[in-house]
Order: C-alpha cells, then sequence, then structure tokens
C-alpha cells in the first residue's frame, strides 16, 4: 500500500491482526484508560502529551487581529483526524483479516461548523455547537469487489471506537480539579 506522497507503507501483518482478536476474546470485558494532558501554551495553542510520544500540537483560529498563523489543527479537525483514522484502521484491519490486499486508502471528511456562539462569545441565538453534520468519503483501491469493499467500510463504521462515541450518547464530566 502507498501513503499520500506515493511511498509504500508498512504492511499490517495478519498474524497481528490475530494476536490482537484472541486477546480481545479472551478478555472481553476488559477496559482500558486512555489518557492526555493538554497544557495550554498562551495564544490557543495547547500542548498534548499522550504515552510517551512526542507532543501533539493543537491550535485554535485566532481571530484576525491577533495576527495567528495556523501551525497545527484546530481541535475540531483534530477530532476530524481521529475519527478518519480511526475509520481507515478498521478498514485496513478488517481486509487484512479476510486476506484482501490493499492498494491506497485515504478518507476525505468534512463537517459544517458555526463558530458564531464559540465558547459563548458572539452570537448567542439558538443554534446547533459544534459539528451538524460529518461526511466521510472512503477511496480504497484493494483486490475485492465493490460490495466487498462497501461492506468493510460499513464494517468499519459500525465498530469504529471513535465513531461510536461521536454519534451514541457519552457521560462527560468536566470539573475544576482540587487547589
Amino acid at each position: 500500500m502507498e501513503n499520500s506522497v506515493g511511498q509504500p507503507t508498512a504492511p499490517t501483518e495478519a498474524a497481528g491482526i490475530e494476536a490482537l482478536v484472541w486477546r480481545c476474546m479472551a478478555a472481553p470485558s476488559a477496559m482500558r484508560t486512555l489518557r492526555c494532558r493538554t497544557v495550554a501554551q498562551g495564544r490557543f495553542s495547547q500542548l498534548n502529551y499522550i504515552r510517551d510520544l512526542p507532543p501533539q500540537p493543537v491550535t485554535e483560529e485566532e481571530p484576525a487581529e491577533l495576527l495567528a498563523e495556523a501551525t497545527a489543527p484546530n481541535a475540531s479537525e483534530a477530532l476530524l483526524a481521529a475519527l478518519g483514522s480511526c475509520l481507515a484502521i478498521g478498514i485496513h484491519a478488517h481486509a487484512v483479516a479476510q486476506g484482501l490486499a490493499v492498494h491506497s486508502l485515504q478518507l476525505e471528511l468534512a463537517a459544517d461548523i458555526s463558530t458564531t456562539a464559540a465558547w459563548a462569545a458572539g452570537d448567542l441565538h439558538a443554534k446547533v455547537i459544534g459539528f451538524e453534520a460529518i461526511s466521510v468519503l472512503v477511496h480504497i483501491e484493494a483486490d475485492a469487489s465493490r460490495a466487498t469493499l462497501d461492506a468493510l467500510v460499513k464494517h468499519a463504521a459500525l465498530w469504529s471506537p471513535v465513531a461510536n462515541t461521536l454519534h451514541n450518547p457519552v457521560h462527560l464530566a468536566v470539573t475544576l480539579a482540587s487547589a
């Protein structure tokens, strides 16, 4: 499989997918806590620390009068990236598990968002806060029929943890830390 710049990407080994499936089947109720520490850097920029990875920057589009330069995705774009990545992993892993060769895989994600009421600043008339809808267009070249590829895409959307977090109600608790 090639990446977006035409370079070969590392193949996913079927044995690795099979080992993951067996681990999941051995502990079907196992929970894992994922963590991220977000540190404000000023001027609406944040660094996100996940495991021992290098810090991941996220920024917000600043008002034009602050002369901001976009140096990282904003939080909403990062959410789209998380969804696209999760769906791509699901599509690719399920293809590998079925023995299908994937030659290329790209997802185009788009979402409309009203920024006029972001953070309760500006127009506060009733409106959807956040994405109103997200569309994902999957481009895949693989040794499989269109019906098989369609089933791969539907399977990934059904079982994606990020997609399910977006379309299912989830408990969210945001509290002030004790002093």
